[in-house]
């Protein structure tokens, strides 16, 4: 058996361990801050060809609290549900609109049919 301290239970199999260990949820806010670093750095010591590898490697995994089941940053403090984090996640890297978005959603307007413009 195994005891895993952050459920506070024990475990009986390899396979539910190799489980906990892959669900682990990183903090977007955290991971975004580090990524952001990293690319600066780089592009400060002008060299680019390590920097993807830089960024799979960024992990700052969150405490799951399995009273509350919320999610704990234990360097940020951030404290959400798994929803949560996604929607997070979602937001911080989400990229904004370029000009060349503007023109497929505008060249996608013009070619619908008049009944799907209403």
């Amino acid at each position: 058996m195994i005891r895993v301290p952050d459920f506070g239970f024990l475990v009986g199999t390899l396979l539910w361990k190799n489980f906990m260990a892959n669900s682990l949820v990183n903090c977007p806010e955290c991971v975004a801050r580090e990524r952001k670093a990293v690319i600066e750095r780089e592009a400060a010591s002008g060299s680019q060809e390590g920097v993807q590898k830089l960024l799979e490697q960024i992990e700052i995994p969150m405490k799951f609290d399995p009273v509350t089941k919320h999610y704990i940053c234990k360097r940020c403090g951030l404290y959400a549900t798994r929803e949560q984090v996604g929607d997070i996640r979602e937001k911080v890297n989400r990229r904004d609109p370029t000009k060349e978005d503007k023109h497929y959603d505008y060249l996608d307007w013009w070619q619908k049919s008049k009944k799907d413009k209403i």
